[in-house]
């Protein structure tokens, strides 16, 4: 963001222009800001200026160009600038947004094509040749950009970019020197800054300069430290440079490179910089050898943090202090190359001696150790240390050499022996520490632990690990770790505990193996003895009726033990889930609901089995339906109750369709059975019907005539009249005698139809006749 300046500022503004950086792009030409100013040096020749590329602004100003920074904070007193705006933009004070654009100013392929960026614009390009007399040469430079935005997310995803290309004039390939010192990633904004809030970890954050305040001495958010590019070449070839920055993806927001006046100078390689940001600090005590050798050297002047170490002429030197060293090399052409390296050190680690006790079954003080057990204790829990080897000896281990082949399974050679270890931080710096191996005298004595059968009688069961480590825990030290292992050998080397559950391999009874650590360090070994005891085997599930109809008689619920005696045998009994006090392997019961068994074995082994007491009952005739007085009769029967029933009758057939048809008249008797054995009902019915003929010859058979159906239980009130085919009355029958024989007064009538009415109690009539055969 930019920072508004007050009132305050701009009456104060003329006292601080010295304050800031100034720029000027008329005084000099591409040639002279190359030749003249980033490089003037003898010992780097045929320099040209082969193409430049800026901004048409359509006047004097321009995007590159030259600037002065004496008398400010500025890192570099002058030099070179290439910017993707105005260069009268990079001036200080830091109040306004760089943010320009011009006609027609394009981006560069080489820049995309080597940075692996698309669409980039506003490209600043100075490009130039040299010949060099040594085989290394560098500049130094600082990147600046609007794109730096303190604790704004969007420092993490944009940033402009550019490049410092350089290729031999004979190689069509370029190669790009700006990068993050000893690494191969290009410098931007993306790829160098502090950790952003709510927006991305730091990204090399050692070799980000500032954000930049109001008062910065340039017109930026934000810049680098400063910077060494440096390329290999080969001496009296000639080299092209590209020197290139470019907007990405749009124009807004601009960038700029700072190329220090004087910088591009041969160089002497000394090494990377050994600094703690990247983990290659050297380590107390270490001394490191610079080499400035090189072909055609006459002589060395060696400095320390600036000062010239005195006596110090050869091209070695060496390093026991964190600081900055350069070297100049002086060379038979009269040139110098120039070196510099930066030195920080890291402190060794702090570690402890310690100890580690196993255990070991004979007690001749031999047995195995996995010695990376020690490195909680060598360590003291610190995670940014490793222990990675161990060594008979303090020397092999000071020397990294000779290290113990097998360390998770060594064995001892000597009772309490020392071997030692090697700590490691993440600068490589190391300390030694001692381990003591010994071996522990505990003797575990474990109680065998057994479990019940599970429903499969057949001695493999399920065991619990946790429940084996409970029944374990009161006999070792509070806090100890116990495990279980199915080997001797996988106890000692620590391998495939077992966890969760484990199922026994060998019926009814199994050894496990334990071990008991307390500390890191073996308490005791041994053994437990795993059983699988008889569990009760019982009838299964089921359900049972009990016939309400007989309340209060009771029926009999079994606990149902299989192949054993039920006197070995304890009896918990429960209704509907409450407790009752049955205890006994039979009860007697009236009550329906859902009744449970729990029957525990002198082992202590329990099993359960459910009995559901469902309701039954004898039915309830509530009706019966007769549809009567023709060739179809039919009957329906209704009943209540909590029963299942079936129907029959007559014949005692039964079936489950409680409706008869055609059935015969006269009377019935109809029957239901409840299919649970609750009992039978049964009710006799009467079906009316009307016989169509009558022969009275007193053979016995059909003697009289009567309505079928008609008696005095069913029908007394019921009136029956015979006429003769005139209508005139012959009789009046009733209900309770056997019917009408034929005569009239003890004369016989004729054979001949005859009619009748019959009158129910309700009402309803029937007429109809029949014929009398004699």
């Amino acid at each position: 963001m930019k920072y508004i300046l007050l009132a305050f500022y701009m009456l104060t503004s003329i006292n601080l222009v010295a304050q800031n950086l100034q720029v000027d792009s008329q005084t000099y030409t591409p040639q002279q800001l190359i030749e003249d100013i980033l490089i003037n040096s003898n010992c780097i020749t045929n320099v040209t200026v082969t193409n430049v590329v800026g901004g048409n602004f359509g006047g004097t100003d321009q995007s590159y160009g030259y600037f002065d920074a004496t008398g400010t904070t500025f890192p570099f007193q002058s030099g070179i600038v290439l910017t993707t705006g105005r260069l009268s933009n990079v001036e200080g004070p830091n109040t306004t947004l760089s943010d320009d654009d011009a006609v027609n100013w394009f981006g560069d392929n080489d820049l995309e094509n080597i940075l692996n960026e698309s669409n980039t614009h506003n490209a600043t390009i100075i490009e130039f040749e040299f010949t060099a007399v040594a085989n290394l040469i560098s500049f130094r430079y600082l990147f600046a950009s609007e794109e730096y935005q303190q604790g704004n997310p969007n420092t993490c995803q944009f940033s402009d970019v550019f490049g410092f290309l350089i290729r031999e004039t004979s190689n069509q390939n370029y190669t790009n020197i700006a990068l993050v010192p000893d690494t191969q990633t290009p410098v931007k904004v993306t790829t160098v800054h502090p950790n952003i809030p709510n927006g991305c970890a730091a990204q090399n954050e050692s070799y980000f300069g500032s954000w930049n305040t109001a008062s910065a001495p340039i017109n930026f958010n934000g810049q680098t430290a400063v910077l060494t590019a440096t390329a290999s070449v080969v001496p009296g070839a000639t080299y092209h440079v590209k020197l290139v920055i470019a907007d990405e993806q749009n124009f807004r927001y601009d960038s700029a490179v700072f190329l220090e006046a004087g910088s591009f100078q041969l160089r002497t390689d000394l090494g990377p910089n050994r600094l703690l940001a990247t983990n290659s600090a050297l380590c107390e005590n270490e001394t490191l050898q610079l080499n400035a050798s090189q072909t055609g050297a006459t002589s060395y002047r060696w400095f320390f943090n600036d000062v010239e170490q005195l006596g110090s002429n050869n091209s070695t030197f060496d390093v026991m202090q964190a600081g900055k060293y350069n070297v100049e090399v002086a060379l038979n052409n009269s040139c110098f190359s120039y070196g510099e390296i930066l030195i920080e050190y890291a402190q060794n680690p702090m570690v402890q001696n310690t100890n580690i006790i196993e255990c070991d079954i004979n007690q001749d003080g031999l047995t195995t150790f996995n010695l990376f057990d020690a490195t909680q204790n060598i360590t003291n829990g610190n995670a940014s240390l490793s222990v990675q080897n161990f060594y008979l000896t303090d020397l092999e281990a000071q020397q990294d050499i000779n290290q113990i082949p097998n360390p998770t399974t060594f064995q001892n050679s000597i009772p309490q022996q020392v071997v030692y270890a090697r700590a490691e931080n993440m600068f490589r710096c190391f300390s030694v520490a001692e381990i003591t191996l010994d071996i522990s005298n505990n003797v575990l004595n474990l109680p065998d632990f057994y479990i019940c059968d599970d429903n499969v009688a057949d001695g493999f069961s399920t065991f619990n690990i946790n429940d084996l480590i409970s029944h374990v825990e009161p006999l070792v030290p509070n806090g100890a770790t116990i495990s279980f292992y199915t080997t001797e050998q996988d106890a000692y080397n620590d391998s495939n505990a077992l966890n969760g559950n484990y199922t026994n391999s060998t019926p009814y009874s199994e050894t496990l193996f334990v071990k008991v650590e307390n500390n890191g360090n073996c308490y005791a070994t041994s053994r437990i003895n795993l059983n699988v005891v008889f569990t009760p085997q019982l009838l299964p599930n089921e359900s049972q009726i009990y016939c309400l109809n007989t309340f209060p008689d009771t029926i009999q619920l079994f606990a149902g033990i299989l192949n054993d005696n039920p006197n070995n045998y304890s009896y918990q009994w429960f209704f509907n889930n409450q407790l009752i006090s049955a205890a006994s392997p039979i009860i007697d019961i009236n009550e329906i609901g859902s009744y449970s068994v729990i029957a525990t074995h002198q082992n202590g082994c329990s099993a359960t089995r459910n009995i559901t007491v469902v309701p039954s009952n004898a039915a309830t005739i509530t009706d019966v339906i007769i549809e009567e007085t023709s060739t179809k009769n039919s009957i329906t029967i209704n009943v209540s109750g909590q029963g299942d029933y079936q129907f029959a009758l007559d014949n005692q057939i039964y079936n489950d369709n409680n409706i008869f048809t055609n059935v015969n008249a006269g009377f019935r008797t109809v029957y239901v059975l409840d299919k649970n054995g609750c009992g039978t009902v049964s009710r006799t019915i009467s079906v009316l019907g009307f016989p169509k003929y009558f022969t009275p010859n007193n053979d016995g058979i059909n003697d009289t005539w009567k309505p079928l159906g008609v008696n005095a239980q069913f029908n007394s009130d019921i009136t029956i009249t015979i006429f003769n085919r005139y209508g005139k009355l012959l009789k009046n029958i009733s209900p309770l005698k056997a019917g009408w024989d034929g005569t009239i007064n003890g004369f016989k009538l004729p054979n001949d139809d005859y009619w009748y009415k019959v009158v129910l109690s309700n009402g309803k009539e029937y007429r109809g006749h029949f014929t009398l055969k004699r």
